[in-house]
């Protein structure tokens, strides 16, 4: 927790192995948290009042265009001080890194300096009860010199090691 800034607005760039990967951010992180999600969340009314009331904001990945607002969304957030998750592997890959998309982090990135966070989260096996390690990584910070794709192999590499899981660069 001492590498979560009390000040000012971060990304969290967590580890994505199942559904309950978001209550249990939110559990793990004292302020309040809003949510990169896909937008096929948002398509039927009930789901769509349930994942906006977790704080969730639609990204359509397959039309980026559709997600203008969105994005602007995003922005005005992270300007008003709050705190964003994104999964960069884009949805659920259990017990295995999936590969890391850098188009929602380059458009924050492109609008805003705002550190990124590295978050492992590790689900360790059991019968009935499981129980779950969630660690944050030092703050990352996007170096001009640095490509998108460099930053992103850097910052998935940190997410595996966080998680306790092999890195492979795909």
């Amino acid at each position: 927790m001492e590498r979560l800034s009390p000040k000012g607005p971060f990304v969290l760039l967590s580890k994505h192995q199942c559904w309950q990967d978001i209550p249990l951010l939110g559990l793990a992180c004292p302020w309040p948290l809003y949510y990169v999600a896909k937008h096929e969340l948002f398509i039927h009314p009930l789901s769509r009042w349930f994942v906006s009331g977790l704080g969730g904001v639609p990204l359509n990945r397959k039309r980026p265009l559709a997600s203008r607002d969105s994005i602007r969304n995003i922005v005005r957030l992270i300007q008003n001080g709050e705190r964003i998750v994104v999964f960069p592997e884009g949805t659920y890959y259990r017990n295995r890194m999936g590969p890391g998309h850098s188009g929602i982090i380059r458009a924050i990135q492109a609008r805003s300096k705002v550190p990124f966070v590295p978050v492992g989260i590790h689900y360790y096996e059991g019968k009935i009860q499981k129980r779950v390690s969630i660690r944050f990584g030092q703050p990352l910070h996007m170096d001009p010199s640095t490509s998108i794709d460099g930053f992103l192999g850097h910052a998935m590499r940190e997410i595996a090691e966080l998680s306790a899981l092999p890195f492979h660069r795909g």
